[in-house]
């Protein structure tokens, strides 16, 4: 049964992703043309097993290397360039790109949807800067002029649409627009794998019952599809016809909703003190820059990401404080009492921490059992020596623990080299 369109959005949304992005700013600060290159992010060029971060677009089309290989995959060619991931420098760009986005958009309307890739509203944008087609042209013009990066742009009447538009055509042509009209042409030729929203788990389920492009997804009934994959059903049944009731929020508001850490060991980790290290590590790093953002918190999350070798996935909880706290010790204490009560003993490959709930008020209530101005004020001493005489001029006993990772998260941003 066809559903009604007379309540889609009818929006137009621009879905912009940046052209191998990490690559095209190595080769761009070579003097390289980002599309003619042969270069390659690794995470650590001594690591053979290293992952590739990033391929340009002339090594994925001449040697066939892509995100997520390995550095042994790459062939020792004189032609290709390894550099190791400038994490510092990729957060820079994206953030100019952003400003770009911002010259013609209020931020409200600004969906960052990654470092690379973000989705812009540009309903009311046609007074100023006339068709959505034409003001696409001109960011994606400004983002080469100012930065030499290469972009490939979809504009559809949805998030949805715009994304599986630039994902099928944009990146071909550079810029293309969908609307519902295109739906039997365009979208459902698709094959099950080139639809965003679509993993391959449900791509199996979906194959097993003779489904395999987006059109024959369609047919189905919606009661079937939610009946077999649940609330996923009711999104697949509707992205099969183009529909996509998301909002295109902007996250400029968020900054202080959640201040986090994660780090993916080298090694599973399975003794508990080893483990308490790491989430002491975080800690630090979440502490310190809540202190710096002036913020205190009240909700500290702990997840823990187990093993391939293990049955579970792992498990995300979290716990309130009665007060607001900005110190360490509070996170990495509350932290440990999530991991004693849950943790049971799996290899750990992944932890990450978190402090929410936020105030901005220098109000501090005191607990009359413990003296926590001091405990404040020797966080505040640590953070300033650390700005000035450098991170490792005082620092905790417990940095010295077997299994601590102070050093990688203190010269990385997303688990790569700053």
């Amino acid at each position: 049964m066809r559903p009604d369109y007379s309540d889609a959005p009818s929006d137009q949304i621009l879905c912009v992703d940046m052209k191998s992005f990490y690559a095209s700013i190595e080769l761009v600060r070579r003097k390289i043309h980002p599309l003619k290159g042969y270069l390659a992010v690794i995470g650590d060029k001594n690591r053979k097993g290293s992952v590739v971060l990033a391929a340009s677009s002339a090594l994925k089309k001449k040697y066939g290397i892509k995100t997520a290989d390995r550095l042994f995959q790459i062939p020792d060619r004189d032609e290709i360039i390894l550099a190791e991931a400038n994490m510092g420098l990729y957060l820079d760009i994206s953030m100019k790109i952003t400003k770009i986005f911002n010259s013609y958009l209020p931020l409200e309307v600004i969906h960052i949807y990654s470092i690379d890739e973000a989705w812009l509203k540009l309903n009311g944008s046609q007074k100023k800067y006339g068709d959505p087609f034409e003001l696409a042209i001109k960011i994606k013009k400004e983002i080469w002029e100012k930065y030499k990066i290469p972009c490939s742009m979809g504009i559809g009447p949805n998030m949805f649409m715009a994304k599986v538009a630039m994902d099928n055509e944009g990146k071909k042509t550079g810029l293309c627009r969908w609307n519902y009209c295109d739906i039997p042409d365009k979208l459902w030729p698709l094959e099950l794998s080139n639809c965003w929203g679509i993993g391959s788990r449900t791509k199996k389920k979906l194959n097993k019952i003779g489904v395999y492009t987006v059109g024959e997804l369609a047919q189905l009934p919606l009661k079937y599809l939610e009946n077999k994959f649940g609330i996923i059903g009711n999104q697949l049944y509707y992205h099969a016809w183009g529909i996509d009731y998301s909002e295109v929020e902007g996250h400029f508001n968020d900054l202080k909703k959640a201040v986090g850490r994660g780090i993916t060991l080298y090694n599973d980790y399975k003794e508990i003190e080893t483990i308490k290290t790491v989430i002491f590590n975080l800690a630090e790093e979440v502490g310190k820059r809540v202190r710096k953002n002036n913020l205190k918190g009240r909700t500290v999350s702990l997840a823990l990401g187990y093993s391939k070798q293990e049955i579970k996935n792992g498990f995300s909880r979290q716990l309130s404080l009665e007060k607001e706290t900005d110190m360490t010790k509070d996170i990495f204490q509350t932290a440990v009492v999530i991991l004693n009560k849950h943790y049971k003993g799996e290899k750990v490959r992944k932890i990450s921490l978190y402090l929410t709930n936020f105030t901005e008020s220098d109000y501090r209530q005191l607990n009359l059992f413990r003296n926590d101005l001091k405990r404040a004020e020797i966080d505040k001493i640590r953070d300033q020596l650390a700005q000035k005489m450098g991170k490792d001029v005082l620092y905790y006993a417990r940095n010295l623990e077997k299994g601590n990772v102070k050093e990688r998260i203190e010269n990385t941003i997303g688990g790569h080299k700053k």
